[in-house]
């Protein structure tokens, strides 16, 4: 595949549609509604770090808030599963899912302090510059955008701006991260669009994956 289609395509799949875009919600009455969140999230978006095997809480601080709103309605329309959160999303309304994803959206997200450094100098050379062949790989940043803040303005970049956006993944967990890139890879998780997480994530072996975990978990926005 030419890396100007393969780039075209994985900005097709990360993460969320346009209709989820247009709905502006209200952080204060989202404090308020993402209480239940709390326990699991951390009350600024911050959730704790989990001892393994333990599925680890992702951070919700600094995301995206039209992103939070599409992994809800995923949940609530199966296109996502999770044991917790599939249940929990079947009672959020409309409006509350706006007013919490604004409420996480104004939090800042804390980073990783103490990362394997071992990991970080691979990791960062994906995240910055791609894989080359036999299995190409786009550079992260390129979607997810300096420092892993997510890219909801594709206009700045193109003069036709695709209808999906990518999340912010800088200072998520680690282990957080490679789950979801070993999901991506496996089909466990496919609320990608067209596959394009799948097809990225296949290209990537376990060290790797857990090098670019590592790498985006020390970027602060």
């Amino acid at each position: 595949m030419r890396r100007s289609t393969f780039a075209v395509a994985l900005l097709a799949g990360l993460g969320m549609a346009s209709q989820f875009a247009e709905a502006a919600g209200n952080p204060e009455l989202g404090q308020q509604k993402a209480a239940a969140c709390f326990a699991c999230h951390g009350p600024a978006g911050n959730s704790a770090i989990l001892p393994a095997p333990a599925d680890q809480w992702p951070k919700l601080a600094g995301q995206l808030p039209e992103y939070v709103a599409k992994q809800l309605h995923d949940f609530k329309a199966g296109r996502r599963s999770n044991q917790q959160m599939s249940p929990q999303a079947q009672n959020v309304s409309e409006a509350d899912i706006a007013d919490i994803a604004a409420y996480f959206a104004k939090q800042r997200v804390a980073t990783n302090a103490t990362p394997d450094k071992a990991l970080l100098v691979e990791g960062e050379k994906i995240f910055m510059k791609g894989k080359g062949r036999p299995d190409m790989v786009a550079a992260c940043i390129g979607c997810h955008g300096p420092n892993g803040v997510g890219q909801g303005n594709w206009s700045a970049v193109y003069k036709t701006q695709p209808s999906l956006l990518a999340p912010a993944i800088g200072g998520q967990h680690p282990r957080y991260v490679a789950k979801q890139l070993t999901s991506f890879r496996d089909g466990s998780r496919a609320n990608d669009t067209g596959s394009v997480m799948h097809n990225v994530a296949m290209r990537l072996n376990d060290k790797e994956i857990a090098a670019v975990a590592e790498y985006v978990s020390t970027l602060a926005h």
